[in-house]
């Protein structure tokens, strides 16, 4: 009788064990390294609550802005490998790494304390302008950019950041003078050019969406391969003679010693939220079609865009604000 009793305690402790290790079983926490209105917050919200529904648990979203993202990756970077902690992360997340090597300083975070999940979007950044600045062609603002060097003005992310890195790569090439005004990331990148505070700003389309439609900026250039389907009237540098291209993508990933069951339940979920309808209709309304990569497509993805950003990198060199 007290062989069968303990078997039953041991048997009731192990399931009460289980169902401990059964993930999520508890909310998780989206880390977005920028304020809201961006990028990554208009893409990270959609996903979380598309996430909520396939992983039946809250998906609460923390914006860590600051450094150009450097502040909020680093934090998903250290956190506890438990899944409990994800990050939607921007292009930038590559660049800041090597933007330390260039300066010599320790990098606040490295790619390899992190594992892919999912790439959820990736769209071509657009030059936009506010109304007031007499151009409506990119050949236009360069001409008054030389007529007036320095005195145009534009926003970014942050120094190095997904914003800053494109409108460098355009001052290269075009031999160009700017006042660059770094903010905490895109959402306040876009509401000082909306004010008029700066005259331009290099903005992903799920950010530039509304305030286009509502004529509150005028599009003028994009740094696509190709036109973006919902901009098709918006040429490409390239068909203006300029070899830039530059997309802003966004993904999720996880600290990298998170264990493989639980990165496996976090990449399944991925896979169904991107189908979610509600989902799908958030990010139709901002104009960013949905560019799905699972963890090895993903991966890959990271490693050809972070070589060829390291190679512009080197070639802006060092910049300040």
């Amino acid at each position: 009788m007290n062989i069968r009793y303990l078997m039953s305690v041991m048997l009731l402790a192990c399931g009460v064990a289980q169902a401990q290790d059964v993930f999520p079983s508890r909310s998780i926490t989206m880390i977005v390294p920028f304020p809201p209105g961006g990028v990554a917050d208009v893409t990270g919200r959609p996903t979380a609550a598309a996430l909520e529904k396939v992983l039946k648990q809250p998906v609460g979203v923390a914006n860590r802005p600051g450094a150009g993202g450097a502040v909020g990756n680093a934090a998903a970077a250290n956190a506890k490998p438990d899944g409990y902690t994800v990050l939607m992360a921007l292009s930038s997340i590559t660049v800041i790494p090597e933007a330390d090597k260039l300066f010599n300083r320790k990098p606040a975070y490295t790619l390899d304390q992190l594992a892919p999940i999912a790439l959820i979007s990736a769209d071509p950044m657009i030059l936009v302008v506010h109304p007031s600045l007499p151009v409506r062609t990119v050949k236009e603002v360069i001409a008054l950019a030389r007529k007036q060097p320095g005195e145009l003005s534009y926003s970014s992310s942050g120094v190095y950041g997904a914003l800053h890195m494109p409108m460098e790569m355009f001052l290269h090439a075009a031999k160009l003078k700017m006042r660059h005004v770094p903010t905490t990331g895109g959402g306040p990148a876009i509401t000082q050019l909306l004010g008029g505070h700066v005259t331009m700003t290099a903005g992903g389309p799920a950010a530039i969406t509304s305030h286009v439609k509502a004529g509150k900026l005028r599009t003028i250039v994009t740094w696509g391969a190709e036109r973006h389907p919902n901009y098709k009237d918006v040429p490409t540098f390239k068909e203006q003679g300029m070899d830039i291209v530059y997309y802003i993508w966004a993904g999720m990933f996880v600290p990298v010693a998170t264990p493989e069951p639980v990165v496996k339940v976090l990449r399944d979920a991925v896979r169904q939220a991107v189908s979610d309808s509600d989902f799908k209709g958030q990010m139709a309304k901002v104009n960013s079609p949905v560019n799905y990569l699972d963890a090895p497509d993903f991966a890959k993805y990271v490693d050809t865009d972070a070589k060829r950003l390291a190679a512009v990198v080197k070639v802006v060199g060092k910049i300040g604000n």
